[in-house]
C-alpha cells in the first residue's frame, strides 16, 4: 500500500514538474540584471555612493586631524607657559 502511494505522489510530482517546465518562457531568471544598459546604471550608482562616503570619511579625518592640529597647539603653548615659569623661580 506504502509503495503504491509513494508511486502516485513521484509520478504527480514529475508530471507537475513537466507542466512547470513548460510553461517558462526562454528569457532566464535574472537577465534584467545581466542586461547591459541595467549594469551600466547600477555600476554608476555604485560608484557614485562610494565617492560620497569616501568624501565623508575625508571630511571627518580633516576634522578629526584639525581638532589634534588644536590640541597639539594648546600643550605646546602650556609646555612655554610652564618653562617660562621654570625660568623665573630659578
Amino acid at each position: 500500500m506504502f509503495t503504491l502511494v509513494a508511486r502516485r505522489a513521484s509520478s504527480t510530482l514529475a508530471a507537475r514538474a513537466a507542466l512547470v517546465r513548460s510553461y517558462t518562457s526562454s528569457v532566464k531568471e535574472g537577465s534584467v540584471a545581466q542586461s547591459k544598459g541595467f549594469s551600466k546604471k547600477e555600476k554608476a550608482h555604485e560608484d557614485e555612493y562610494a565617492r560620497r562616503h569616501e568624501a565623508d570619511l575625508l571630511r571627518k579625518l580633516k576634522a578629526e586631524i584639525e581638532a589634534k592640529k588644536q590640541e597639539v597647539n594648546t600643550k605646546l603653548h602650556l609646555q612655554a607657559e610652564l618653562e617660562s615659569k621654570m625660568k623665573e623661580s630659578k
